[in-house]
């Protein structure tokens, strides 16, 4: 009963590691959130905060910085349909202070090279992937395999991978994703700005795990 009592009063922490850690005790994201409505309790990152860590941008890009491990901060999955917006997130995100480096396949895909060895590539190159769920995503079966390869890469909800619901109800959200939290894009400059923090997050924490290893 004591234990209990405690952990009843243990102070709540307020970080999407956090997120993800509470996630482990329930089946689906999506159970407890209302992607149609924005002022509905919800567990997908549009509602939640994103507490960035003290490290830096100039430590995220500095010359020995594990960013540069890989080519590309992001790799954008997206479906033909969706390009313009997808071209406007490239955009936002390549302007930032820390420059991100974002992988485009109809701009920075190999002329000659196979479709299958392009997409894993870029996978396996980038540090996160942005899963833009679109209706135009659900139905392109090259949207299905980038994602399947992108969850082969990293299996765990860790951060590297980011879907982005648009215009989808939450019942459509893929079952391979239900155990990652979402992004439901209402309002484009916030959901931006939400993709930007949280790639933002992901190589601050891959900074600190390498200074910490290097200690």
């Amino acid at each position: 009963a004591g234990w209990f009592r405690r952990l009843m009063h243990k102070p709540k922490p307020s970080s999407v590691e956090s997120l993800k850690s509470s996630h482990s005790a329930s089946s689906s994201p999506s159970s407890s959130s209302s992607a149609k409505s924005s002022s509905s309790s919800s567990t997908s990152l549009a509602t939640s905060s994103i507490s960035l860590s003290p490290v830096s941008a100039a430590d995220i890009s500095a010359s020995d910085s594990p960013r540069w491990d890989k080519s590309y901060d992001v790799c954008i999955c997206h479906s033909e349909g969706d390009v313009e917006l997808v071209e406007e997130l490239v955009s936002y995100l390549e302007g930032q202070p820390e420059s991100f480096r974002c992988f485009l396949q109809l701009r920075d895909a190999v002329a000659g090279s196979a479709v299958v060895t392009a997409l894993c590539d870029a996978v396996q190159n980038s540090h996160c992937w942005v899963m833009l769920i679109t209706p135009s995503f659900l139905e392109d079966p090259w949207c299905r395999y980038q994602m399947h390869q992108a969850l082969a890469e990293a299996p765990m909800a860790n951060g590297r991978t980011i879907p982005v619901l648009k215009d989808v109800d939450r019942k459509d959200y893929p079952r391979e994703l239900r155990n990652i939290y979402y992004i439901y894009m209402a309002l484009k400059e916030k959901s931006f700005r939400q993709i930007r923090d949280t790639v933002m997050h992901y190589l601050q924490e891959l900074c600190r795990s390498s200074t910490k290893r290097m200690e």
